[in-house]
C-alpha cells in the first residue's frame, strides 16, 4: 500500500492536514467535508459495521499510521463543529474504484487489472476468503456531494460504499475473465491486521442522504479495465509485484 512507504507522513498528512483545513473552514465560514474510511473500524468484530460501531484498530502495526489517523482527524472534526460550530461532514469511504486509479498505490482493484491486462501473476493475500465491497467512483461522488449539502446529517459519520460483499478471490476471478486474461492466481501470506470482512451498513446514508449505489460491479469493472487498457504501460504490472513482493 502507498501510504505505508512513509508511515510518519501518511500519519502527519491525515491528521496536521484536517487540523489546517478545520481552521481555513472555520476562519472562512466554510462547511468541511472529511474523507474518512472504513480503516476506522480495523478488523472488524461487528458485521456490516454500522458508525455507532467503535472497531478493533491496533495502536501499532503497518496499517496504524492510516487508521489512526483518520480516527484522529474524525475526532478533530467532531470537535471542531461542537466547540466552533464549523459545519463538518464526515464520510466513510469505503473500498471504491473506477477510472483514473493509480496502478501502483497497492489497492487490490488496480493491482488485480494491472496484472491481469499483462497476463502477469495475480497475487491475492491469505486464501482469499476475506471480503469486501466495491463501489465505483461515480456512485461515490454523487454520495459525497449530497453529504455536503446535506443538514440533517450534521457532524456524526456516514458510511458510503457498495454493501454487496465479495470474497477476494472471487473478485480476483472475475477482473480475470472480465479482462480476457491469462493470468495465474497465486497466494501469499495475509499481512498483519488485515480486515477479515468488511461490509458498509447504509441504513444512515439511505436515511439522510436518500443514497445507495446503482453502479452494476460487472459495468464499472468493464469500464475502469477499458481505462488501464487504454493507459497501462505493459511494463507496470511487473513493476507492482516486484514492489508488492518487496
Amino acid at each position: 500500500m502507498a501510504y505505508q512507504r512513509d508511515r510518519v507522513r501518511t500519519l502527519k498528512t491525515n491528521v496536521l492536514g484536517t487540523l489546517r483545513g478545520l481552521e481555513a473552514a472555520h476562519a472562512w465560514n466554510a462547511r468541511f467535508l472529511l474523507a474518512s474510511t472504513s480503516e476506522v473500524y480495523g478488523d472488524p468484530e461487528e458485521h456490516p459495521q454500522s458508525e455507532s460501531y467503535r472497531g478493533a484498530v491496533a495502536s501499532i502495526g503497518p496499517r496504524a499510521c492510516y487508521d489512526n489517523a483518520k480516527r484522529a482527524a474524525e475526532t478533530l472534526a467532531s470537535d471542531y463543529a461542537q466547540q466552533y460550530g464549523v459545519p463538518v461532514r464526515i464520510a466513510r469511504i469505503f473500498n471504491t474504484y473506477g477510472p483514473r486509479m493509480r496502478a501502483d498505490d497497492g489497492r487490490m482493484v488496480a493491482t488485480f487489472i494491472a496484472a491481469a491486462l499483462n497476463d502477469a501473476p495475480i497475487t491475492v493475500f491469505g486464501d482469499g476468503a476475506q471480503t469486501r465491497t466495491l463501489c465505483y467512483v461515480a456512485d461515490l461522488i454523487d454520495a459525497l456531494v449530497r453529504l455536503l449539502a446535506s443538514d440533517e446529517a450534521g457532524h456524526y459519520p456516514v458510511n458510503l460504499g457498495a454493501d454487496t460483499e465479495l470474497t477476494v478471490l472471487a473478485i480476483a476471478q472475475r477482473v480475470v475473465r472480465q479482462a480476457r486474461s491469462r493470468s495465474p492466481i497465486v497466494f501469499q501470506p495475509l499481512p498483519q491486521h488485515d480486515p477479515r470482512r468488511r461490509r458498509p451498513s447504509l441504513a444512515r446514508a439511505r436515511a439522510v442522504i436518500g443514497w445507495q449505489p446503482t453502479t452494476p460491479l460487472a459495468d464499472g469493472l468493464d469500464a475502469t479495465i477499458e481505462h488501464f487498457r487504454n493507459e497501462l504501460d505493459v511494463t507496470t504490472a511487473t513493476t507492482i509485484e516486484e514492489k508488492l513482493c518487496a
